[in-house]
């Protein structure tokens, strides 16, 4: 029998000692997310030369060779005096991007095959990959945005590391589905964003929050979040699948009969979902809480920079 791990929920505390309590335990969570994040996105910084790209500002970027249709006003004449090409001279692109996140709380997320302490659950990992990237994008100028938290107004700078820190390393919110969708928060117009989940839900909750991300302008990425055993499922004989908020159970004499229909399911749910970015310009990251996350937030970082 899977017997998934209990759902965690937030405390109701009872008075001043309660509130300590959870005020005590909210921060001591906060250290070790953030200094770990910290340190996976100094791994992928290292070397890195940031988001640079040309655009409005008061920064020298580059010269690059004029094309066809370049104004003629936008010429450097002096530079190009030096060769018989001509040259124009890019700025750099100083405008702050907002950067929106969205990583799924739902009691699905909290699963994980592995009775390793050590192994991460999906929504530790997504949490991780949003943390890790938000760091990175700060550093380089940008603001970022946790959506349907205390952090959902975009910001740049530390405090907001430190709110998002908060709200992905304190307690649940009561009352979560087994399966989540984004919440109807506002988007940036012309930014960007990144939904971690696994996805594995009803896909219309999709609907909504990417028409209305279309009608801001805004583009972005889908991280499949899953745990290896959801990918390979290894499992055989007799067993009892149960969600983890208890609400679906299957029962089964050989679970290794199920396999194939099992990965057909899950390759036919993973290209609904590709095709549901491309429809609106998005872009779909699969990762198993297995792999390292480093490549992940290298490739996170510089498809949001491609924009």
């Amino acid at each position: 029998m899977i017997q998934p791990p209990p759902p965690r929920g937030r405390h109701k505390p009872q008075g001043p000692v309660g509130l300590r309590r959870d005020a005590e335990k909210v921060a001591g969570a906060l250290p070790p997310l953030l200094a770990e994040a910290e340190r996976l996105a100094a791994s992928v910084a290292m070397g890195f030369h940031g988001r640079r790209r040309a655009g409005q500002g008061e920064s020298f970027w580059q010269y690059r060779q004029a094309m066809p249709g370049d104004a003629r006003a936008s010429v450097d004449w002096r530079r190009s005096g030096k060769s018989d090409q001509q040259f124009i001279r890019e700025m750099e692109w100083e405008a702050a991007q907002t950067v929106s996140f969205w990583v799924d709380d739902a009691l699905a997320m909290d699963y994980r095959d592995s009775d390793d302490a050590r192994a991460r659950s999906k929504f530790e990992r997504g949490a991780l990959l949003a943390l890790a990237l938000s760091v990175l994008l700060i550093k380089a100028g940008e603001r970022v945005a946790l959506m349907g938290t205390d952090a959902a107004q975009p910001q740049p700078g530390r405090a907001q590391l430190n709110r998002m820190a908060l709200a992905l390393g304190g307690p649940f919110r009561e009352g979560r589905p087994d399966y989540g969708a984004p919440p109807a928060d506002r988007f940036a117009r012309g930014g960007r964003a990144v939904f971690l989940s696994d996805f594995l839900g009803d896909l219309d909750g999709l609907a909504g929050p990417m028409a209305h991300a279309a009608d801001q302008g805004v583009r972005g990425v889908f991280v499949q979040v899953l745990d290896e055993s959801e990918e390979a499922f290894p499992f055989d004989g007799r067993l009892i699948f149960e969600s983890m908020g208890g609400g679906s159970r299957f029962e089964t004499q050989r679970a290794r009969a199920l396999r194939a229909a099992y990965r057909e399911r899950l390759a036919e749910r993973r290209a609904a979902l590709a095709e549901l970015a491309a429809r609106f310009g998005w872009r779909m990251l699969p990762h198993r809480t297995s792999q390292s996350p480093r490549a992940a937030l290298l490739w996170l970082y510089m498809a949001i920079g491609e924009g």
